[in-house]
């Protein structure tokens, strides 16, 4: 199918980027995933995954919601500071990019160039090649700090997909909330999905 690099910052929302990669693995595609130290912290307070089970546990949640023994697509874990990472390089042709959540801090460092780690730099490399870059920021209220460095990033190409989920839809649990955003990003990328309820549908 397809190869997707996704990343789990510090930004509240760990739900969000394991959902995603759960509706990705679903359809058999390839991703690669980082995570950075706050993303870990994150992932084991609020949805109680430990940091040496993470890819267990991510792989263990598309296998549910997919109902299979097995998938097709291929889930690796990367490490955030390895700048040695095909990721890392534009020759790579990694085209596709989700930062889920992303955190203000990696907002703006992307947005001033600035490539400390694999994430960043794996974003530069999207940004710089043309592919598609998604940042799902979670934060409020927004400075006007926040607010122009996404507004550069989306002059510069990038999706500011931020994790706003709506209410016309009913939802009953959280992670029909989480669906409803990661439904939002699957629109982006071009694939078909009926996570959410579309309005007037």
């Amino acid at each position: 199918m397809a190869a997707y690099i996704v990343a789990l910052t510090g930004a509240s929302g760990a739900l969000y980027g394991v959902r995603l990669i759960s509706e990705l693995m679903k359809r058999g595609d390839d991703c690669e995933v980082i995570v950075s130290p706050s993303g870990f912290l994150l992932l084991k307070e609020e949805l109680g995954i430990e940091p040496e089970k993470a890819l267990q546990s991510i792989k263990a949640s598309a296998l549910k919601g997919a109902g299979k023994k097995k998938l097709n697509g291929s889930l690796k874990l990367l490490p955030h500071d390895d700048l040695c990472a095909s990721a890392a390089s534009g020759s790579a042709l990694k085209k596709t990019m989700i930062i889920c959540p992303c955190s203000m801090g990696t907002l703006a460092r992307i947005a001033a160039g600035i490539s400390g780690n694999l994430i960043e730099r794996a974003a530069d490399c999207v940004m710089k090649e043309r592919g598609t870059l998604v940042l799902v920021p979670r934060e409020t209220p927004l400075s006007s700090i926040h607010l122009e460095n996404m507004l550069k990033l989306s002059r510069a190409g990038a999706v500011i997909l931020p994790a706003m989920p709506a209410f016309y839809q009913k939802p009953v649990t959280i992670d029909d909330m989480a669906d409803f955003i990661v439904g939002k990003i699957l629109d982006v990328l071009g694939i078909e999905n009926s996570l959410y309820k579309r309005w007037k549908k």
